[in-house]
């Protein structure tokens, strides 16, 4: 795998490792409405990392890998490779994953769905070579759902995901659903950030004083955390309420030390929020995550 796939991060006893699929660029307002050049240009130079040379905004698609003491959890499966999708398949991801853990798929204890949109979820299912049928990709794993994701699921499968990467787990007995701010760990918890999708969370590390967010789709870009009114409308669930829960995640995590990893954010994806005196939120990435030997 490249550098960019091995970009890895230790928050107290816990390790973080992100997982790239792929990294696309998108024009201006395809996914934020408001994502003008104009507001590119207005957080140069910063935001360079996460914009194409043109100005596009570079989409990052990815896992995270969580691996806790003797636990190894998987957030988020990207795109997948069944059926056609919005963005383009990534056939080469499961075994970039299964590269990226020791032990391989079946080490897996826990997978997590931030959200239940195609390109979090594709890789919950493989097909079994001998039957043909649709199968879990981490035999071993529960996968956790938010219980307000699941039971609105049925309004928002707006790209026909349920019969590839969520009906499968329900017939292996393997797709737990789980409360908003379920604890998963001693280490890591869900965090309720409605908006994006009626139950959509985010995933909190805590370990030896240390914290990290991983954000799901709260935000696309880190310019949504600057200008938190910019909004994903074309595929929010709740664009008002998505920019409620990103003004409190932004006053949660401002000012403090908490590690803030970008999901759909492209190299170098983390980075720590700061506040100025005179109240303006600043994203300042963070450029040297700790690699793996």
């Amino acid at each position: 795998m490249g550098e960019a796939q091995h970009l890895e991060w230790r928050v107290g006893d816990v390790i973080i490792r992100r997982v790239e699929a792929r990294v696309t660029a998108v024009p201006h307002g395809s996914l934020c409405s408001g994502l003008t050049p104009e507001v590119v240009d207005e957080h140069r130079p910063w935001v360079d990392p996460f914009v194409a040379d043109d100005g596009r905004m570079l989409l990052s698609i990815h896992s995270f890998v969580i691996i806790e003491g003797s636990t190894t959890m998987v957030v988020d499966t990207c795109v997948g490779a069944h059926g056609d999708r919005p963005l383009p398949q990534d056939p080469h991801h499961i075994g970039q994953l299964a590269d990226a853990i020791e032990g391989g798929l079946e080490a897996v204890d826990v997978v997590v769905c931030t959200h239940l949109h195609f390109d979090h979820v594709g890789w919950n299912t493989i097909r079994d070579p001998f039957t043909g049928g649709l199968v879990p990709t981490f035999p071993n794993a529960s996968y956790l759902v938010s219980e307000d994701e699941l039971e609105n699921f049925a309004e928002h499968d707006h790209s026909g995901i349920a019969g590839v990467s969520v009906d499968p787990l329900v017939a292996a007995g393997c797709l737990r659903a789980v409360d908003s701010n379920h604890r998963v760990s001693d280490s890591v918890s869900l965090v309720a950030t409605p908006g994006h999708s009626p139950g959509h969370v985010s995933v909190a590390i805590s370990s030896n004083g240390s914290r990290a967010l991983i954000t799901g789709d709260i935000v696309h870009t880190p310019i949504q955390f600057l200008r938190p009114d910019i909004t994903a409308d074309r595929f929010d669930a709740d664009s008002e309420q998505a920019v409620l829960t990103r003004r409190r995640v932004i006053d949660d995590v401002a000012d403090g030390d908490t590690l803030v990893l970008g999901t759909h954010f492209p190299p170098p994806t983390a980075g720590r929020l700061r506040r100025s005196p005179d109240g303006v939120v600043t994203f300042s990435p963070h450029l040297q995550p700790r690699r793996p030997s």
